[in-house]
């Protein structure tokens, strides 16, 4: 679920030739079988699946250590975690308006949750530690926006301040969605061109288009799961204009809707650590073809 924002009444699919990006890779994959973005404001209580207490992927390179060398040196990913676990306890802080460019809204939300309660918060981070590690060892410089070392957040206009003042390649934000069941499958979220305010995304429109296709393709192929089909047209592709998140971004900047927490058949992938290392591999494929050129 975008932390930034309630679902607007009524979706549009974005009409561009990046779909046919995603058409191309689903065509070769094994299986682009079926597989989420409205949001619930209180998420249950973090009580993971039977199979999401396993151990995220291993502690990777930092700072203190030299990056191996790989295609991606010299690179500069930041990784955005949606929602932060603590944010279920800092409701009055999270709930402070913040300032998006063309608007205020909320600093954050605490995110969505499968019925058993396994939060889109735990979710999140796990994938985006996985993620980590992959662009760590083709030689990437990862950073993430927190690590759930903070009480709350970071608000969604810090966020994308962490990737713009990173000088980032490209900036993924890593969510889940809490919608009907029935509705299934992934979708990435695309910056329309804004300008107002704080916010112009008239610069980084084209190549975060690039980046979400890149990332739809190799996400569908890697994990299997299927675009949605209730958001995006089965493109596998949203574009918005009300996420501050993006509006403020200054450099390519995508949303990445996983999976449905609310569909029971989702929720039994997302709760799986095996899948969700095929979700971090199909995110690093994406990000690192796009990278790539």
């Amino acid at each position: 679920m975008p932390y930034d924002d309630c679902p607007p009444p009524t979706r549009r699919a974005r009409p561009l030739s990046v779909a046919a990006a995603l058409a191309a890779v689903c065509l070769t994959a094994a299986g682009c079988g079926g597989g989420p973005e409205t949001g619930e404001a209180g998420a249950a209580s973090p009580r993971p699946g039977p199979d999401a207490t396993t151990t995220s992927a291993a502690p990777t390179p930092t700072g203190k250590q030299p990056l191996p060398k790989g295609p991606l040196t010299g690179r500069t990913v930041v990784i955005d975690p949606g929602h932060n676990p603590g944010n279920r306890d800092h409701t009055r802080e999270i709930n402070e308006q913040v300032d998006i460019g063309t608007g205020r809204k909320e600093c954050d939300t605490t995110g969505t949750a499968t019925n058993d309660g396994y939060a889109e918060a735990r979710f999140t981070l796990d994938v985006s530690h996985r993620l980590r590690a992959l662009l760590e060892a083709e030689g990437a410089r990862v950073r993430l926006t927190h690590d759930a070392d903070r009480p709350f957040g970071p608000c969604i206009d810090e966020r994308a301040r962490i990737g713009n003042e990173a000088k980032a390649d490209a900036v993924v934000s890593v969510h889940a969605d809490g919608s009907a069941v029935g509705n299934r499958g992934f979708h990435v979220i695309l910056p329309a061109e804004v300008k107002g305010g704080g916010a112009d995304t008239s610069k980084i429109v084209k190549s975060s288009a690039d980046l979400g296709a890149r990332i739809a393709g190799h996400f569908a192929r890697t994990t299997g799961s299927a675009p949605s089909n209730y958001i995006g047209g089965n493109t596998g592709l949203d574009t918005r204009d009300d996420l501050g998140g993006l509006n403020l971004s200054t450099v390519p900047k995508v949303f990445v809707e996983c999976g449905n927490m609310r569909d029971p058949k989702d929720a039994a992938l997302l709760t799986a650590a095996s899948w969700r290392q095929k979700a971090a591999q199909g995110l690093a494929d994406g990000i690192a073809g796009y990278l790539k050129g």
